[in-house]
């Protein structure tokens, strides 16, 4: 493969985000609260709320302010209506504060040592930017969704990455826990690495080991560089 760039999914292939949101939650709601429960219910509205912008149902909105509108829900099926809004704002800054997984910042240093690095990602650039400074994670550029106004699986995101990087689609190679994302990626021409992160859901659907149309299948970052030869 001639990749000279790797782009990243965020959400469950670089950073837990169920264990953060757990954790902010427990912290800012208290031990009574069933904080894994209340977290995977605000993910299950992550995709529908998407869908929502993608459709055309409504305009351009970012990734924190769907999250936000999300948790009014989310609360209020959990019995919680008594929170108050600047408890909620400050909850929704969770996704800013989700830790990489284990093996993602040794293995994104020795990766950018031969490529360049993005996040490609459906989440606001003021997002990943936090993530990225509290986590120390080392990209050199972000990409995503906000940044062509459109939510993966959208072409327009997969396209902005050879566009934006001056390069041809197959020397990027998109890296993702999920396969739909990289079904996605390869129908725009990019190359694909699947990373299989058995623990995104707390051990629940725990996903297949291998993408078998991925050009690698690897279980930690640190494997993927050394597939690369990094």
């Amino acid at each position: 493969m001639e990749v000279r760039a790797l782009v990243f999914d965020v959400f469950g292939t670089v950073v837990d985000w169920r264990g953060g949101v757990a954790r902010e939650v427990r912290r800012l709601l208290g031990p009574s609260v069933d904080a894994e429960a209340l977290a995977d219910d605000w993910r299950g509205r992550y995709l529908p709320s998407m869908e929502r912008v993608r459709s055309g149902q409504l305009p351009w909105t970012p990734l924190d302010a769907l999250h936000r509108a999300s948790l009014d829900d989310v609360l209020a099926d959990a019995g919680l209506v008594d929170v108050p809004a600047s408890v909620r704002d400050e909850l929704t800054l969770a996704w800013h504060r989700l830790d990489p997984w284990p093996d993602v910042v040794p293995g994104l240093t020795r990766l950018r040592a031969a490529y360049v690095l993005a996040p490609l990602s459906n989440g606001n650039v003021a997002l990943i930017v936090d993530m990225a400074r509290r986590a120390g994670l080392p990209w050199d550029l972000v990409l995503g969704a906000e940044i062509v106004r459109h939510y993966k699986p959208d072409p327009e995101v997969y396209d902005s990455a050879p566009r934006l990087l001056a390069l041809d689609p197959s020397q990027v190679l998109m890296v993702a826990a999920h396969v739909e994302d990289l079904v996605a990626a390869r129908a725009r021409g990019l190359r694909t690495a699947y990373v299989h992160r058995a623990g995104e859901h707390g051990g629940q659907r725990v996903p297949p080991p291998t993408d078998p149309d991925a050009d690698l299948s690897v279980r930690s970052f640190g494997e993927l560089a050394d597939r690369l030869g990094a």
